[in-house]
């Protein structure tokens, strides 16, 4: 299409639910509250091990660093949703739309990264005990590589979708902006940003991935050849919180980059990105709270501490 034959567009309005527009007051308290437990529950991840010694860990410690991605992503995402479901719409301009997909992209790949490395950090842990203090004495570094890589790897990513031409279709079936809706309302060949995403995903989700597999097979391996049943239980459940987290992460992850490209496929992607953007961070929270020892024990003793300091 030539440039005199389009109109380009400056600004996109996100619909998010625009089909249940009755319910809009419904929607908005539900996901308020959601966006409350999220920011709550993460920040009590934080405020635990700031001030918990028993907490002050490595893997406490990538923890912290995995709910402030999980409260970044629910920032970035939740508001949209609220701000649509009181005035029917979200409108959003161009430059803010492709900053949203940057930030979006570069959260989940830094939580990516944050799992393998919490992965190997149990590896350690369970497989070597007595090497863990000086091997993961450099977990300040390890922490920080994968944001590092993910805001920065991201951008081969966010480039391709700069080059897009977008005519007079401006609503994005959407709540946030994401590839997929993107590419449906674009009026030039997104082919080749098709190829240069798959190209760029693969390694850098199908790896880590992998890398947890290959961790938790040794980890697994491991915890079988221990002696006594308490001392495998206590060794599984210092890595079954990781494993649950790691299980719904990827298991979103997957089922939405490979739904075939279908009518349909936009709807599994709104659904599957609600479960990946607003649920898991909510639910990250109450998993290793309720399967973690450390951490139910940290919560009681914050809450003593802070009845003491009323009375």
């Amino acid at each position: 299409m030539s440039t005199m034959n389009q109109t380009l567009v400056s600004e996109f309005l996100l619909q998010c639910f625009g089909n249940l527009q009755s319910f809009n007051i419904v929607i908005f308290i539900c996901f308020l509250a959601i966006f409350t437990l999220t920011i709550t529950g993460n920040l009590l991840i934080n405020i635990l091990v700031t001030r918990c010694h028993v907490l002050h860990s490595p893997m406490y410690y990538f923890l912290c660093h995995l709910s402030v991605a999980d409260m970044l992503l629910s920032a970035i995402i939740v508001p949209n949703i609220l701000y649509a479901s009181l005035l029917g719409g979200k409108r959003i301009s161009y430059l803010g739309c492709i900053t949203q997909f940057y930030f979006f992209s570069g959260t989940t790949i830094t939580e990516c990264l944050l799992l393998t490395v919490m992965s190997y950090d149990r590896y350690v842990a369970i497989c070597f005990p007595l090497h863990y203090t000086a091997v993961m004495g450099c977990y300040v570094h390890l922490s920080a590589l994968p944001w590092l890589l993910g805001f920065t790897l991201n951008i081969i990513a966010v480039m391709p979708v700069t080059n897009f031409d977008f005519c007079k279709d401006h609503i994005i079936d959407h709540f946030y902006c994401d590839l997929a809706p993107l590419q449906k309302i674009s009026c030039s060949d997104t082919s080749f940003v098709e190829f240069i995403v798959f190209v760029f995903s693969t390694p850098l989700f199908i790896v880590p991935c992998c890398l947890i597999v290959i961790s938790y097979v040794y980890i697994f391996l491991t915890i079988l050849r221990i002696p006594s049943t308490a001392g495998k239980q206590k060794a599984f459940s210092t890595c079954s919180s990781h494993l649950i987290v790691v299980g719904m992460f990827y298991g979103t992850l997957i089922t939405k980059y490979m739904t075939p490209s279908l009518d349909h496929s936009l709807l599994v992607n709104k659904i599957v990105s609600l479960v990946h953007t607003v649920f898991t961070p909510m639910v990250n929270p109450l998993i290793y709270s309720f399967r973690n020892q450390d951490i139910r024990s940290a919560i009681q003793k914050y809450v003593c501490s802070l009845r003491k300091n009323r009375g």
